[in-house]
């Protein structure tokens, strides 16, 4: 062989290893692309999911102060229906008589309404915060 078949080799493969790297430094130019447009992605949606988390702790937060106002009118009207009960047996058992009323029943189970309405109970969320 001679020097420049040698030469021509040598700026041949000189050439290609150039085109090729050329190519690697473009492939990995689109992969970084790619992965910053994946990050972009992530981070929207890590937004709109946070954003919904939020969301949906307030609805939480406020149906939990409805629950506890619930909850302590059910206590309360349970303690009215004691004592209610208390004093229609107190009556029944001095007079002798038999107020004949019949079981109420559960307002869990079935509704029900009252003949007329007993004062109102209010109750809000803050009374119940420590």
């Amino acid at each position: 062989m001679s020097a420049v078949e040698n030469d021509q080799k040598k700026r041949k493969r000189m050439l290609s290893n150039r085109e090729s790297a050329r190519r690697s430094r473009m492939r990995k130019q689109q992969h970084f692309d790619d992965l910053l447009n994946q990050m972009a992605r992530f981070k929207e949606g890590n937004i709109q999911m946070m954003m919904e988390i939020n969301l949906r702790n307030e609805k939480y937060e406020r149906l939990d102060a409805e629950n506890t106002v619930l909850r302590a009118q059910v206590m309360e009207l349970t303690e009215r229906l004691k004592s209610l009960n208390s004093m229609i047996w107190f009556v029944e058992t001095a007079s002798g008589l038999s107020a004949n009323i019949h079981d109420i029943p559960d307002p869990f189970l079935s509704s029900w309404k009252l003949p007329c309405m007993a004062q109102q109970l209010i109750a809000l969320p803050y009374m119940f915060q420590c």
